[in-house]
């Protein structure tokens, strides 16, 4: 036989099957729980009908006569499922608790502040799931009235059920389905939040991609990136390259430390302010001591710092001034010769480790035809092998060398570069990668 809701009686936690019982929510209000009240899980999540406390149902309806029944209810593991109810929605609000799973709400209850008239019929559902929003709700209905059950399921409830045909068997597995269904839609409305952040940042990071400006100039330009952030397009390093209106053209390569989210947005504010510094005319130690300013005010702490390495390159091709602020030296292969390094000798500290620091710019001969190759450490750092010997700059250079003799040359000869480091590591590479190649393949000695 069905029973009629406990209102006035709190059953003891050990009558009620619970290991411990959490304290009342208002030491004047009466209880409501016929097992003691929940433990509250914190998160406000919806928690599924496997978990080890069981299931707690809230019963909101307004009869003050008590003839709603509710039989005894069971879960799918065979443990009593906990009834709370409240007689109005200011009860509801003060014993809906992180505990309760599901939501019984009589439809014909009065929302807050609406007259018995008001044409919204669903009010009162509307109120609860604003107020209940992570809750599975069940609508309950008078007998035959299947259109406003399925309205009540349009506007956000996870079932409806007849009022006068109320069983153990219907109501429990009722129960869990809603429980299981809310489950899954809030597992879904993640995923679909989640896709369309990750396409929000996508189409952010490509946005934030230097586009190089070279129009006019005779030298080719090829790229490659790969950020060490899984699914990320941008990441700590970063790069440039602009023509200006005297012909030369200017190149730059840096990497911030560090590979988060932080690191590659201050790469982007460091890359946007050489750009702009560039074609305001500033080059060598006047252009890298106010980006060093420039880092100074945007860091996140004062260890944060950054290499930098630029290349300006006279209009005629042939020479070209070379500063290094704690960056690696570029490779340069010139027409009938070995690649190799450029000097490194006379560089400067990275961006941001010393107030007063310089960096000298050292004049490079660079020949009619060549090709020149800047990156970020990330190339060089990967390890060979098992060991933790690592690939290093002369392994690189050896590397460029042999690849160039099999006739490889610009985004071919990037991508096989980074693909290569990649396999000498056994797997994708930890830290940000940046290759960029210049070359000048007319315009005699």
């Amino acid at each position: 036989m069905p029973v009629p809701i406990p209102r006035q009686r709190a059953v003891p936690a050990a009558e009620g099957g619970q290991a411990h019982a959490a304290p009342p929510h208002d030491a004047a209000a009466p209880a409501h729980d016929t097992t003691g009240q929940g433990n509250g899980s914190g998160n406000g999540s919806v928690s599924g009908s496997g978990s080890g406390s069981g299931l707690t149902l809230l019963v909101i309806e307004d009869d003050p006569a008590g003839s709603l029944s509710v039989p005894e209810l069971l879960d799918s593991a065979g443990k009593p499922i906990r009834i709370r109810t409240a007689r109005n929605l200011t009860e509801a609000e003060r014993l809906l608790t992180d505990d309760v799973h599901c939501i019984l709400l009589d439809l014909a209850l009065t929302a807050p502040g609406s007259a018995e008239t008001d044409e919204d019929e669903l009010g009162a559902l509307r109120h609860v799931l604003r107020l209940a929003p992570r809750h599975a709700v069940l609508a309950l209905t008078g007998d035959g009235d299947a259109e406003r059950g399925a309205e009540a399921v349009r506007v956000g409830a996870q079932d409806y059920l007849f009022r006068d045909e109320l069983d153990g068997r219907l109501l429990s597995r009722a129960i869990r389905y809603a429980v299981e269904r809310k489950r899954a839609d809030a597992a879904q409305r993640q995923l679909t939040e989640s896709r369309l952040r990750a396409q929000e940042n996508a189409r952010l990071e490509r946005g934030l991609l230097p586009t190089p400006l070279l129009e006019g100039s005779p030298l080719r330009f090829a790229a490659c990136y790969r950020p060490g952030r899984s699914r990320a397009l941008l990441g700590g390093d970063f790069y440039d390259t602009v023509r200006t209106p005297d012909g030369s053209v200017h190149v730059m390569i840096g990497d911030v430390c560090g590979h988060g989210p932080d690191e590659a947005a201050l790469g982007v504010e460091l890359r946007i302010a050489w750009r702009a510094l560039t074609f305001a005319g500033l080059c060598g130690d006047e252009l890298l001591s106010t980006l060093q300013k420039v880092l100074e005010h945007e860091r996140a702490d004062d260890e944060i710092f950054a290499t930098l390495c630029t290349v300006d390159i006279a209009p005629d091709g042939r020479r070209a001034g070379l500063c290094l602020a704690g960056h690696p030296s570029p490779l340069i292969a010139r027409e009938g010769r070995l690649a190799e390094l450029l000097p490194y000798e006379d560089s400067g500290p990275a961006l941001g480790l010393l107030p007063r620091a310089r960096w000298p710019r050292r004049q490079v001969e660079l020949g009619g035809k060549w090709s020149l190759m800047l990156y970020t450490d990330g190339l060089i750092e990967g390890r060979i092998g098992q060991g933790n010997q690592r690939l290093g700059q002369e392994g690189m250079v050896e590397m460029i060398r042999r690849q160039i003799a099999t006739g490889l040359q610009g985004d071919e000869l990037l991508e096989a570069a980074v693909n290569e480091v990649r396999d000498l590591n056994g797997g994708d590479l930890t830290d940000d990668v940046a290759v960029l190649l210049l070359d000048r393949v007319r315009g005699g000695r």
